[in-house]
Order: structure tokens, then sequence, then C-alpha cells
């Protein structure tokens, strides 16, 4: 179903989705200063699949705040910091770790809590570190070209082939092509990860919670492309949406047996 500006009915069975988002300089009117900010696709998406869209800026969080929701989207944006991983920065490579650490305690809070948590790009990347996993920093180093990021502000378009039995497969199908932009990429994969979906190259495209986790920390689903920039795919968003409409009912199940 294409995603479109219509706003959700908003209900008891209404899903809120976090959205984690940047906060760094921007311009808009006559203002150029910092803000708190997220490209619109994401926030389009979100609601046109039925649930309603909460920006978390990477300040002032704590682990409550997802008392309130039920759902997270970590968005896409810098890179990871190296040393979170253990490595030295690539001169590509551009971090905010403020974001990382902020991103990181949403996770490990969403976790807890066993709230669907969908990764889009970085989000992929701040799962698998925080996982322990490691990224390869600069793949047009690696794979000797930048298809994957053709320039700047210009999306590339990647093929993936899913794994059968596996998340990726339910949502997707065998197999998809979407936009991407990004230039770092999963090279250690993280412990209780499983990879579910790659390039036609063999780059890890796909990365979900492995079948013996799912029980105890959640749903769990990531992508390293960009879902929200194709409005006329919104599968892997409606995934998301969808699980935490179950989340919902789960919970609301066990307030009631109590």
């Amino acid at each position: 179903m294409a995603s479109n500006d219509s706003e959700p009915a908003a209900g008891p069975t209404t899903p809120v989705i976090a959205v984690s988002c940047y906060m760094q300089r921007a311009q808009w009117g006559v203002w150029d200063t910092e803000a708190a900010l997220i490209p619109a696709d994401y926030v389009r998406m979100v609601a046109a699949c039925g649930a309603i869209p909460v920006l978390l800026p990477p300040h002032g969080q704590t682990p409550a705040v997802l008392d309130r929701v039920d759902g997270l989207l970590l968005a896409g944006g810098a890179d990871v910091d190296a040393a979170e991983y253990g490595q030295r920065p690539h001169e590509t490579t551009v971090s905010h770790p403020f974001r990382d650490a902020s991103e990181t305690m949403l996770l490990a809070a969403s976790q807890q809590r066993g709230l669907p948590v969908l990764g889009i790009c970085r989000g992929l990347q701040v799962i698998n570190v925080a996982a322990g996993g490691t990224l390869d920093q600069h793949l047009p180093f690696s794979l000797g070209h930048s298809d994957y990021q053709p320039a700047p502000g210009v999306y590339g378009q990647v093929s993936v082939t899913t794994d059968p039995g596996s998340l990726a497969h339910e949502i997707l199908g065998e197999a998809t092509t979407a936009p991407c932009y990004h230039h770092q990429g999963v090279d250690r994969l993280g412990a209780g990860l499983r990879v579910t979906g790659r390039s036609p190259e063999g780059l890890i495209e796909i990365i979900e919670r492995a079948p013996d986790r799912e029980r105890d920390s959640g749903w769990l689903f990531a992508v390293q492309w960009h879902p929200e920039h194709d409005p006329t795919d919104d599968r892997v968003v409606r995934a998301l949406v969808e699980a935490a409409r179950r989340h919902m009912a789960d919970r609301a199940t066990r307030r009631t047996s109590k």
C-alpha cells in the first residue's frame, strides 16, 4: 500500500512509534541554528501505516520514555563512532557520539521491555555495534565502487535477496529492490543477530534477532537501505507498526490478567 499524507484515526489500538532523530545545525525560514529534526519521509510513512510518530531527540532522554510508546524506529544519520567498536575512525567517518549514546540506551531499554524495534541504515549499524559487532568504515575502499552512495544527497538502488524462513522473507518475499545511501556496512556480526538479506555481491542488507532471542527481547528487524524514501513500498515500516500493535494487545492482556 502506498504511503500518503493522511493521518491515522487515533484510538485505543493506534500504536505510538518513537523515531530517533538528529540534533544538528539546520536552516529553515529565517533561521540558521541547531535543531532536532528528521526527514519528513519517516513521519509520513509511519503515519500512513496507521501509527502516531513521535520524535525522540538525542538529548534529555531516559528509558522511562519508552513506557509511553509502542515501538521504536532507529533512523538513519551520521556514522557510529568507531571507538564504540574498538577502531580508529577512517578519514571519511563522521560521527555524533552523543547520538550513539542516546540510541544505544534506547535500544537496550526497548529490549528490556520487549518493545518492537526497527533499524534503518544507521539504525542497523547501531544495533550491530550494540551487540558487539563491527563495521566496515568505507565500502568504496573495500568494494571498489560507491554504488551504495553515488554522490552527496543522491540515493543508489540496491537489490536484496532474503533467506527462506526468515522474518525478512515473510515481510519482503524472496527479493526486493530499494533506495540506499550508505558508505559503511556490517563487518563482524553482533551476538544474538542473524543475517537474512544480502546484496548480489554479499553485502549484509538485513539483520534480525536470532530465533532463540526473540521470545526474551522482542521483535527486531533492521535494513541497511532507506525504505521510508520509497512511498510506493511501505512493507518494512508497516511491519514495525503491526508488531507494535501486537505488543499493545499483549501488554493489555497482561494488565487485565493481573
